[in-house]
């Protein structure tokens, strides 16, 4: 009876592509539970191989409709912190979305704390790990992009903010300066580069580039250039204190997460190290 039951349980672990089991702060893939206001919340780590002294935290916001183990396995986020020697963290919103006020989902519809949970998440792995607090960014898509904006208007943890195929929604009055690359491709229907109404946000909306000119005041920018370099038109600003604002076009480019955007993400966040003062 008991092979049965063996053969069952890894019957299904096979269908249901299980998380891993570990729980602890070692090298490798674990899941973590914290209880946030009441609420009983899940974050994924990865913690490479061989992490040095005072390493940098990236923390990636999956989508709408995603979960933490689809921005962990779809994003190659892993692969890269195995190079570069970071650890990364991947949240998971509730009813596989993120409050950002005026979107989306359940989380939206519950009035969920997405600020605190994630406020919590990043305390969580610093208290367990030899974490650069300097060094803490956020990426995000879609959903996850808009939350990454929310968390660099309403907290003072992260260093720099890489939302792709997003806008702002939240009121942001009290914006830390803090380095922003925004990516976006032309054609999105779903968060519209021209702010349209689209199928994700059926309001009008900031467009990448007044978001984009919004965090050049935050920051205190000089005036951007413009580099061209096939589909992609690249605008960068740079600012006091190291830091910068950058938007890269995809000409054509729809709701997704370019091939190429986790390796230029990190080297922004790489290049940009020093929490917003």
């Amino acid at each position: 009876m008991w092979v049965r039951r063996v053969a069952l349980l890894l019957a299904l672990c096979l269908v249901a592509a299980c998380a891993p089991v570990a729980t602890g702060f070692a090298p490798g893939a674990s899941l973590h539970r914290i209880n946030v206001g009441g609420v009983d919340r899940v974050y994924r780590l990865y913690v490479p191989d061989g992490l040095p002294p005072s390493a940098p935290l990236v923390v990636m916001l999956h989508g709408w409709t995603g979960s933490a183990e689809q921005a962990e396995r779809q994003y190659g986020w892993n692969g890269k912190a195995d190079s570069a020697k970071f650890v990364v963290a991947y949240p998971d919103g509730v009813g596989e979305s993120w409050n950002v006020d005026s979107c989306c989902g359940k989380a939206r519809d519950d009035k969920v704390d997405d600020v605190a949970f994630i406020t919590a998440a990043v305390h969580n792995i610093t208290d367990n790990l030899n974490i650069d607090t300097s060094r803490i960014y956020a990426a995000g898509i879609s959903n996850g992009g808009i939350m990454a904006y929310k968390l660099a208007c309403n907290t003072s943890l992260f260093a720099a903010i890489g939302p792709d195929a997003a806008t702002m929604l939240s009121p942001c009055p009290a914006a830390r300066p803090t380095s922003v690359l925004h990516i976006h491709g032309t054609d999105d229907r779903l968060v519209r580069y021209d702010g349209r109404p689209g199928t994700v946000l059926p309001i009008q909306t900031m467009t990448p580039p007044d978001a984009n000119a919004f965090w050049r005041n935050v920051d205190q920018c000089e005036q951007p250039t413009t580099t061209v370099d096939g589909d992609l038109t690249t605008s960068v600003a740079s600012c006091p204190s190291a830091r910068s604002v950058e938007l890269i076009t995809v000409a054509g480019g729809e709701h997704d997460w370019p091939s190429f955007a986790t390796e230029k993400m990190w080297d922004f966040f790489a290049a940009h190290p020093g929490r917003p003062s």
